[in-house]
C-alpha cells in the first residue's frame, strides 16, 4: 500500500510540473492563431480599446528584399506575396474612425500631422487606410517623436488591425538593424509600379526599413527644396536607385543592405573619394543613372545577374550597341530609347560581379 500511495504521488507532481510548464508566464499574452475564422470579429468597442497596447515585436522571417514602403506585404504569414503588394499603402486623413472628441480631420504640414481644429492631439487617432489590394485597413497612430536631427520630421508609432489574427499589429517590417520600426508621414501615394501621385487628403505611412524613408534619410526630403529646386522628383529617383528598379514597374534588382556610392546632379551627396569601412571605390563600378520613372541607362545590375534579363522584363525600353560616356568614368552600355542617359537626376555604383 505504500508502494501504491508512493506511485501516485510521483504521478501527480509530474503532471502538476508538465501543467505548470506548459502555462504561459504571468502577464503574458497567449499565443495567437495563425488564422482567425471570418465569423470571429472582434467588436469596434473592443477593437479600438485594444489599440496601442504594448506588444511583443513581429519579426517576418523569409528574406523581403529592399521594400518600397517597408510593410509587410501580407497579413496572411503562410502566403508568399509578390513583393509589390503591402498591407498599408495610404491612409486618408478626413473623417477619422476615431480620435480625441474635438479633431475632425488631420493635415499635414511638410513631415508632420497636425490636427484640425488646432490644439488636438494625433495620438491615438484611427484613420482609414488602404491596402494594395484595395481593401480597407483601420491604422492608428500610437505616438509621435520628433526628429532629433530635424524638428520638421516626425517619428510616428502606429498600428494597423490585422483581419486574419483580429489584432493591432506593427505593419513595419522589423529588421536587426531597426527591430522596431516607426513609420514617417509622407505626402503622395505609391502604386504597385512605384511610381507616385499627389491624392488629395491622402499620404503615405514609410515605414523605416523602406525605400521611400531612406531616401529621405539620405538627404531627398520630397517637400523640401535645394538651390531653389524641389527635391520631389530626385526622392522619387531615389526610390527607384535604392531597389534597383531598372524598368521603373515596382521591380527590384538587389538585396537587403546591398552597399552602393551614390551622387546627384544637384552636389547634394557626392561621389565618394576614399576608403570607408563600407565602401572600396578601386572596386566599384558604374551601375546606372536614374530618372523619377527608373534607370536612363545602366552598364551593370547589382545583384549580378545578367543584363539581358533585365532588357527581357522591360522590352523595348533600352538599347545596347553602342556606349554612352557620362563623364566621371561613368559608361553606359544599355540606353533609354526615350530618354537621354544625361537627363538623370541621379547615379550610383556599385560592386559588380565578384567584386567585393
Amino acid at each position: 500500500m505504500t508502494t501504491l500511495k508512493e506511485c501516485l504521488l510521483a504521478c501527480l507532481v509530474l503532471q502538476f510540473s508538465a501543467l505548470a510548464q506548459a502555462a504561459p508566464p504571468a502577464g503574458s499574452k497567449p499565443a495567437r492563431p495563425k488564422h482567425v475564422s471570418e465569423t470571429t470579429v472582434v467588436p469596434d468597442a473592443e477593437r479600438y480599446s485594444r489599440r496601442c497596447q504594448s506588444q511583443a515585436v513581429h519579426r517576418i522571417a523569409r528574406p523581403q528584399g529592399t521594400m518600397l514602403w517597408g510593410t509587410k506585404r501580407s497579413w496572411d504569414t503562410e502566403k508568399i506575396a509578390d513583393e509589390r503588394s503591402s498591407v498599408l499603402v495610404s491612409v486618408d486623413l478626413a473623417s477619422p474612425r476615431r480620435a480625441e472628441a474635438h479633431v475632425k480631420a488631420l493635415r499635414l504640414e511638410g513631415a508632420r500631422l497636425v490636427a484640425l481644429p488646432s490644439a488636438g492631439d494625433v495620438v491615438g487617432t484611427v484613420l482609414q487606410g488602404t491596402a494594395s489590394d484595395g481593401k480597407p485597413v483601420e491604422v492608428a497612430i500610437c505616438g509621435a517623436e520628433p526628429s532629433p536631427e530635424d524638428p520638421s520630421m516626425v517619428w510616428y508609432r502606429i498600428e494597423a488591425w490585422n483581419t486574419v489574427a483580429q489584432e493591432w499589429e506593427n505593419p513595419c517590417v522589423a529588421l536587426n538593424r531597426v527591430p522596431d520600426p516607426r513609420a514617417l508621414a509622407v505626402s503622395g501615394v505609391w502604386d504597385a509600379s512605384g511610381a507616385r501621385q499627389d491624392v488629395p487628403g491622402k499620404l503615405t505611412f514609410a515605414c523605416e526599413n523602406g525605400a521611400i524613408t531612406k531616401c529621405i534619410h539620405w538627404g531627398y526630403k520630397p517637400w523640401a527644396s535645394h538651390a531653389g529646386q524641389s527635391l520631389a522628383d530626385l526622392h522619387q529617383a531615389c526610390t527607384r536607385m535604392a531597389r534597383a528598379d531598372y524598368c521603373g514597374n515596382g521591380r527590384s534588382h538587389t538585396h537587403e543592405d546591398t552597399t552602393i556610392d551614390m551622387y546627384d546632379r544637384l552636389g547634394m551627396i557626392e561621389r565618394a573619394a576614399e576608403i570607408s569601412a563600407d565602401w572600396d571605390p578601386a572596386k566599384g563600378s558604374f551601375e546606372a543613372a536614374w530618372a523619377p520613372d527608373g534607370a536612363t541607362c545602366l552598364a551593370h545590375t547589382r545583384d549580378g545577374r545578367a543584363l539581358e534579363s533585365i532588357l527581357q522584363e522591360c522590352p523595348n525600353r533600352f538599347s545596347t550597341g553602342r556606349m554612352t560616356d557620362l563623364g566621371q568614368e561613368d559608361r553606359c552600355v544599355a540606353q533609354r530609347t526615350d530618354v537621354s542617359p544625361d537627363k538623370a537626376l541621379l547615379r550610383n555604383r556599385s560592386y559588380g560581379r565578384g567584386a567585393k
